[in-house]
């Protein structure tokens, strides 16, 4: 047992639907919990990560050992809670050191009620994910007192195999906004905080199929000002809101069962309104000009991925969390591939050669990651800017 988990944390198991089980100790919320098990190669941002809409009814297995050293704090939250479904960590480090911190990891994960397990080999899990593909599994968080048992595992296992499988699940009707919002909160900068939009240039629709806050901040920063509606809202309630552009935002589960979403998109690209995509907003445009998505093995997480720039073969290491994908076969002749994933080939950017419409499979907004795609938001401005100018 690592030094500084050793008599501080109750037991917990981790149990994956093929019977593999580790055991460890509870550094969340007691009780049960399951989903799909993932893994992510970030080293950093483990609030943002947690509290991505993207990761619902997911577990997350973060590969790098020390995770929570710099703690937590209210500005870094990318919704308004733990949207993951459970965290599974190596290392848990209890002596928190940043000027921003304002609760420990641990104390933030069972404030908001998130089981977690850490003290297991990571490495192993990864491998076994790896090799078998992501697959459900349960995390059971013990109370002080309660011992690990055979027939806790056996509960533990029965849970993971029980649990529904993430292919044909909708899930961005469930983390989607109740109701419609103006957003008009621009990026963090060190020393100043958050800032307010000035001087708006554009009207943008942002569909809010699962939205990190720093997607909307970095579209603010460029002069959008922001409708943020529900999934589920009809093209005609937007058409109605006249914008400059709309957006398609990240979210969790599968695209294809999104037919409310896929009709909507399929207005505005009629209409020849400019769109713009990421993650599960990239395949729903997919599906809208007739392509097709998969299931992946074990999806792309991290954000040390390198993706393939087509146009003039530059590379760029981006932030990926995904687990369906666009098959690249099935573009339609009046689409283009724009990107691809260095690691698999896969498809990571697509655009219309007869429409203003274009979107990205990995996320541009780096909460957490690299900004080496951030210029994919200047290309949407330029793209409505283009097109006020033809009116």
């Amino acid at each position: 047992m690592l030094l500084s988990l050793q008599g501080a944390f109750p037991s917990a198991i981790l149990a994956l639907a093929d019977g593999t089980v580790f055991i460890g100790n509870s550094i969340g919320s007691t009780g049960t919990t399951v989903g799909e098990v993932v893994f992510n190669t970030a080293m950093t941002g483990y609030q943002e990560i947690l509290t991505d809409p993207s990761y619902c009814q997911q577990i997350v297995t973060l590969t790098y050992p020390h995770i929570g050293s710099y703690g937590v704090n209210a500005q870094d939250m990318e919704s308004a809670k733990v949207q993951a479904a459970g965290l599974v960590i190596r290392d848990l480090p209890l002596t928190v050191s940043n000027f921003r911190a304002e609760q420990s990891l641990s104390e933030f994960l069972t404030s908001q009620g998130t089981v977690a397990i850490a003290n297991i080999d990571t490495r192993r899990l990864t491998r076994v994910l790896r090799e078998k593909g992501s697959q459900n599994g349960a995390i059971v968080g013990l109370a002080a007192g309660e011992q690990v048992t055979p027939e806790r595992i056996a509960a533990a296992i029965a849970a993971a195999q029980n649990a529904p499988s993430m292919a044909g699940l909708d899930l961005a009707k469930v983390v989607s906004t109740p109701e419609t919002y103006v957003w008009e909160q621009t990026e963090w900068k060190l020393g100043q905080g958050f800032g307010q939009l000035e001087n708006p240039r554009f009207h943008v629709v942002a569909y809010d199929f699962g939205v990190k806050r720093n997607i909307l901040r970095m579209l603010v920063s460029r002069g959008c000002k922001l409708t943020v509606v529900p999934a589920q809202t009809p093209a005609a309630e937007v058409l109605a809101l006249n914008p400059d552009g709309i957006f398609l935002s990240n979210g969790p589960g599968d695209p294809q069962p999104c037919d409310y979403a896929i009709a909507a998109v399929q207005t505005f690209l009629a209409q020849g309104i400019p769109l713009f995509g990421i993650c599960l907003g990239h395949q729903i445009m997919a599906l809208a000009l007739g392509a097709k998505t998969f299931k992946m093995a074990h999806g792309h997480h991290g954000g040390n991925h390198p993706v393939k720039t087509l146009a003039n073969g530059h590379v760029c290491i981006t932030s990926q969390n995904h687990g369906f994908a666009v098959d690249t076969d099935s573009l339609p002749a009046n689409v283009r591939a724009t990107h691809i994933s260095l690691f698999d080939g896969t498809l990571q950017g697509l655009e219309c050669t007869d429409k203003p419409a274009f979107s990205f499979q990995g996320h541009p907004e780096a909460a957490p990651g690299p900004n080496d795609i951030g210029h994919l938001f200047d290309r949407f401005t330029a793209s409505m800017a283009a097109t006020q100018e033809k009116k």
